[in-house]
C-alpha cells in the first residue's frame, strides 16, 4: 500500500479526491463528521415513505459527471438511469410564465414569440456560450490556479477576447435581449454562482449552454445516486470511510502534517486533502499555519445561505413541474436584501422542486414530494417562527400558480433547514450554502489557494477554493487536489514521529 492520505469530509469534492488519490496508489481514509456521505448532497428518508435529496437538485453539465466515471472505466448509466426533463423547468414571472422545453428549436420559437427577432440573437448568444463552455470547462476549470502564468497558453490567450472576461453578465445579456422575461431567464443560471449578475463575469454565459443546451436531467432515485456511485468507486479502489468522526485537530511537525486528531487520538498520516469548509479547516491548525486570517474571510463575498423546506403532501399538486422558479418579484431587490441590507427579503424569489412528478419512488402512492428553497443572507437570525412565516408565503404563491387549495392542511411531512443548520452540519462559514461567490475579484488565482503555504502536504478542495461552487466544479476540485498531491516529492510523505 502507498502513502497514507486522509480526506476530511465526504462531500462531493472529498469523494472525488478520495477516488483519484486511491487510483494513484495511496492508502486513502475519508473522515466524515456526519453519519452518511454526500455533504450538502445527503439524502434522508422519512418513516412515512418520503425520500428527500437535501441539497443539489439540478443535474446540469452531465458531461462533467460522465467524464468522472470514465476516468475509472465506467459510465453514469452503470449506476443510475438519467432522465432528460421536458420541460426542463417553468419560470413564473411578473410578465407571464415561461416553460423551457428540452428542444432548442422550441426554445428558439419561445424567444421569438416573446420578442420578435430574439431567436436569431439566441443563436448568436449560444454559439458564444458554447465556445466559452468548451474553453472554460475544457481548460480554465482544471487549473490549480497557483499563478496567472497557468493561463498564458496560446489557446487561452488567443481566446481571451471571445471569453468576455472583463464584462459583467447583466450588461452582456442586455446586448442580446430587451424583454424582462428573457433577461431574467438568461440571468437565472448564474444565481448558482452566488452573486448578482452585475458582479458575475460574462464568461459564465457558459452556464446557459451547460443548462439549456446540454439539458436538465434527473437521476432516478434522486441526486444521491451520484453520491452512492462515487462512494462505490472509492470503495472498489480500497478507500476506507469513517463516519461520525469529526476531525478535532490537524497536527503538524515542522513544515508538514504528521497526524490528524480523531476522538482524542492522533492518527499518523502522510498527507491531508481537506474538502471540509476551508475556514473551518484552518481553525484546526495553529494560527501561524493558516493561509488566511479571520479578517480575510470577513472581507470575502460569500454566496447566500438559504431557507429550505422538505414537504410531503397527501395528494398530487396540479400544474406543478419538476422544477419551478417563482420569479414574480424583482431579482435585484432580493439580491440587495442578501448582500446590502443583509436581512430577510420582503418579496422573495424562490424555487420549488417536485421530484415525485418524475420519480414515483420518492413519495407514497398518490402523494407529492416538494422541496422549497429561498436564498438568504448569511449569518442572519433564522428562528423557527421566521422560517414558518416564509413557508406560508411560499405556499400561498404555490397555490395561486397551481390552483391547489389549503395545501398546508394536506401536509403529512415538514422539515425546515436554514442558516444555523448549515453551520451545525457542515461547519459552513456564517451558514453559507454555496461557498464563495464567483465574482471577478474571486475568480481563478484570486480564490483561496488549493495548497497550504506553510504545510507542504496539506491541500484544499471544495466550493471555497478552485474552481468554485456547484456539483461539477466540486468534482473537478477533488481531482485537482489529488493531482497536486501526486506532484509532491516522495520524501514529503515520510511520516513524522
Amino acid at each position: 500500500m502507498g502513502r497514507k492520505v486522509a480526506i476530511i469530509g465526504a462531500g462531493i469534492s472529498g469523494l472525488s479526491a478520495a477516488a483519484f488519490a486511491a487510483k494513484a496508489g495511496n492508502e486513502v481514509h475519508v473522515y466524515e463528521k456526519n453519519s452518511t456521505p454526500g455533504g450538502r448532497a445527503r439524502q434522508f428518508r422519512t418513516e412515512n415513505g418520503y425520500t428527500f435529496d437535501m441539497g443539489p437538485s439540478w443535474y446540469w453539465m452531465p458531461d462533467v459527471m460522465e467524464r468522472f466515471f470514465e476516468d475509472f472505466g465506467y459510465h453514469a448509466n452503470d449506476f443510475y438511469e438519467l432522465i432528460p426533463l421536458d420541460p426542463q423547468f417553468e419560470m413564473i414571472g411578473k410578465d407571464g410564465n415561461l416553460s423551457i422545453p428540452a428542444s432548442y428549436e422550441k426554445l428558439r420559437e419561445i424567444f421569438d414569440d416573446v420578442e420578435p427577432g430574439a431567436g436569431k440573437r439566441l443563436d448568436k448568444f449560444m454559439r458564444s456560450a458554447r465556445f466559452k463552455y468548451e474553453v472554460g470547462m475544457g481548460q480554465f476549470v482544471h487549473k490549480p490556479c497557483h499563478s496567472w502564468r497557468e493561463f498564458m497558453t496560446p489557446g487561452i490567450v488567443s481566446s481571451a477576447m471571445r471569453l468576455s472576461l472583463l464584462s459583467n453578465f447583466r450588461s452582456y445579456v442586455k446586448k442580446y435581449f430587451r424583454h424582462p422575461s428573457l433577461r431574467a431567464l438568461m440571468e437565472f443560471p448564474v444565481i448558482f454562482l452566488g452573486a448578482s449578475p452585475q458582479q458575475i463575469p460574462a464568461l459564465y454565459s457558459l452556464m446557459n449552454y451547460g443548462g439549456y443546451i446540454l439539458g436538465t436531467h434527473y437521476p432516478m432515485g434522486g441526486f444521491y445516486r451520484l453520491i452512492d456511485a462515487m462512494r462505490q468507486i472509492g470503495e472498489e479502489l480500497g478507500v476506507h470511510f469513517h463516519f461520525d468522526q469529526p476531525i478535532e485537530k490537524i497536527v503538524a511537525s515542522g513544515s508538514k502534517i504528521s497526524a490528524i486528531r480523531v476522538k482524542g487520538q492522533n492518527v499518523p498520516v502522510d498527507a491531508v486533502i481537506a474538502s471540509s469548509d476551508y475556514h473551518h479547516t484552518e481553525s484546526l491548525l495553529d494560527p501561524m499555519e493558516r493561509n488566511y486570517t479571520d479578517a480575510y474571510w470577513r472581507s470575502r463575498t460569500f454566496a447566500p445561505s438559504c431557507l429550505i423546506y422538505y414537504l410531503g403532501f397527501t395528494e398530487k399538486i396540479p400544474r406543478l413541474r419538476h422544477h419551478t422558479l417563482f420569479f414574480e418579484y424583482d431579482l435585484d431587490d432580493h439580491i440587495d436584501a442578501i448582500y446590502k441590507r443583509k436581512r430577510w427579503p420582503e418579496n422573495p424569489l424562490f424555487y420549488a422542486c417536485c421530484t415525485s412528478k418524475t420519480d414515483d419512488g420518492v413519495a407514497p402512492e398518490g402523494h407529492e414530494n416538494v422541496f422549497l428553497l429561498m436564498p438568504l443572507a448569511i449569518g442572519i437570525d433564522d428562528e423557527e417562527c421566521i422560517r414558518e412565516k416564509y413557508l406560508h408565503s411560499m405556499i400561498q404563491r404555490l397555490e395561486k400558480h397551481t390552483g391547489a387549495v389549503n395545501l398546508l392542511s394536506r401536509l403529512d411531512y415538514k422539515r425546515s433547514y436554514c442558516v444555523r443548520d448549515f453551520v451545525t452540519d457542515y461547519n459552513a462559514y456564517a451558514g453559507n450554502a454555496y461557498g464563495l461567490a464567483n465574482t471577478l475579484s474571486q475568480t481563478a488565482v484570486l480564490k483561496p489557494g488549493i495548497r497550504n503555504r506553510q504545510l507542504s502536504n496539506l491541500f484544499y478542495a471544495g466550493q471555497l477554493t478552485v474552481p468554485g461552487p456547484g456539483v461539477p466544479p466540486s468534482i473537478i476540485s477533488g481531482k485537482i487536489a489529488a493531482g497536486e498531491l501526486a506532484k509532491l516529492k516522495k520524501e514529503v510523505y515520510e511520516t513524522a514521529v
